[in-house]
């Protein structure tokens, strides 16, 4: 077996035989990444060589040298990491036991978005997170599961309505994590997490292309399930509720039309103009459920709106709150980590933006993509749910939690972003 290539931090001069700009080169039977002193150029310059390293074929590559911080180690391992996370890296120093659980945490959260959705389908998503959660948790990790029609008993409308149609059940995860021994305590923090495991577009069907990369729209369940799987791993001593809103958007006889509307169990009324924003549909029943956990603070992920990726593009998520202070001490956190975040807009008068003649409010605007300033719409909607209008309320909408092809500095698939942020909150 041959030993890893390693990977070192040069202060010299790049060789002229060298491509101008070339994130990494050979250099004395290793790789050698330039260094800079501009540290945020210098983290996308050495995700950048991981990636290199990886079209080159490598598969086992040792960190080497000094000069590598824990943020330095993770870019390049982010970069090194190939779609089926089969490459291997050894860390080096003070940070390697955190980089192995940073490690280790990603691979679940991008084998989880990655697996196609004959794999992953609600029931299944719910077992992987109870057996992976309960294991770092232990004893501190109790769960319950509403599935199917219980959903109707419960008055979880919105992910019923949404997953009816498909073979495999919907299903809404209520995982606690507890560790203060008190049963008596209260939940510090509730995740919610859209976990529609595969989106046809429902009656709003989307294009056979549109449709290919649809395993990933569970990717807000993988991303606070993999932040509270982190944190977890980092000492997390607080009560957090974990609620996974899952369910396949597909069609039948049974599946629900334009036109429909769905009466929420807080009174309120959605006519749906497009089937294919479900998304909102089914966070809607999880937001309402950490009003009666009574949830001292509420983060939700999803992959929710074309439109936000417009916004901010493919690198960044973006954020929305109308509670100012939790949507800075969000923005810090992504900072401590170097992870892209963007605050876009959201008032409290966004909850109006999808008016209805038949209900309460739209599920969306009947335009393309709901129109302009979709992204805060779809936030705006989600407010109407929100306990407390809003105040201590963070919405994550997850632009870049996907990658439908490599790109230079991402393998294709998922790419974990989010995770270490929410994690930082949690843990604050």
């Amino acid at each position: 077996m041959s030993s890893p290539v390693e990977v070192r931090l040069s202060r010299d001069s790049v060789p002229a035989t060298v491509k101008e700009n070339s994130p990494v080169y050979a250099q004395n039977g290793a790789f050698a990444i330039p260094l800079s002193d501009d540290e945020p150029s210098l983290l996308r310059t050495i995700q950048q060589a991981g990636r290199k390293l990886e079209q080159l074929g490598l598969r086992d590559i040792a960190i080497s040298g000094d000069d590598w911080t824990l943020d330095r180690q993770w870019a390049l391992a982010m970069g090194f990491t190939d779609t089926r996370s089969t490459n291997a890296i050894k860390f080096a120093g003070a940070d390697e036991s955190e980089l192995k659980t940073l490690e280790q945490t990603f691979r679940w959260v991008r084998e989880l978005i990655n697996l196609p959705s004959s794999e992953i389908y609600p029931e299944s998503l719910a077992k992987r997170v109870v057996t992976e959660i309960t294991e770092a948790g232990g004893e501190h990790v109790s769960h319950r599961l509403v599935v199917g029609p219980q959903l109707l008993e419960e008055g979880w409308y919105g992910i019923h309505t949404v997953g009816r149609a498909s073979q495999h059940p919907p299903v809404l995860v209520e995982l606690d994590y507890n560790p203060t021994g008190n049963e008596k305590a209260p939940v510090e923090v509730a995740l919610i997490g859209k976990g529609i495991t595969f989106d046809t577009g429902g009656y709003s069907i989307k294009s056979s292309e549109g449709m290919v990369a649809m395993k990933c729209d569970m990717g807000g369940a993988a991303t606070v399930a993999g932040a509270l799987l982190l944190a977890i791993r980092q000492g997390l001593d607080k009560r957090v509720k974990l609620l996974l809103c899952c369910a396949e958007n597909m069609i039948d006889g049974t599946a629900y039309k334009n036109g429909d509307i769905i009466k929420y169990k807080d009174g309120q009324t959605v006519e749906i103009v497009n089937t294919d924003a479900e998304g909102r549909l089914v966070l809607a029943d999880g937001l309402l459920r950490a009003g009666e956990l009574k949830a001292k603070q509420i983060i939700d992920a999803a992959t929710l709106t074309g439109a936000a990726q417009v916004a901010v593009g493919v690198e960044y998520n973006a954020l929305f709150s109308v509670d100012d202070d939790y949507a800075q001490a969000a923005l810090s956190a992504a900072q401590e980590v170097r992870e892209n975040l963007w605050r876009l807009p959201l008032a409290s008068w966004h909850q109006y933006q999808c008016p209805s003649a038949f209900a309460d409010t739209a599920n969306s605007r009947a335009q393309k993509g709901g129109g302009s300033g979709g992204a805060s719409n779809a936030a705006g909607f989600l407010l109407r749910f929100a306990p407390n209008q809003g105040a201590g309320w963070l919405h994550f909408d997850l632009a870049a939690a996907y990658h439908g092809q490599a790109n230079g500095f991402w393998a294709a698939g998922a790419t974990g972003t989010g995770v270490r942020t929410i994690a930082r909150l949690l843990r604050s």
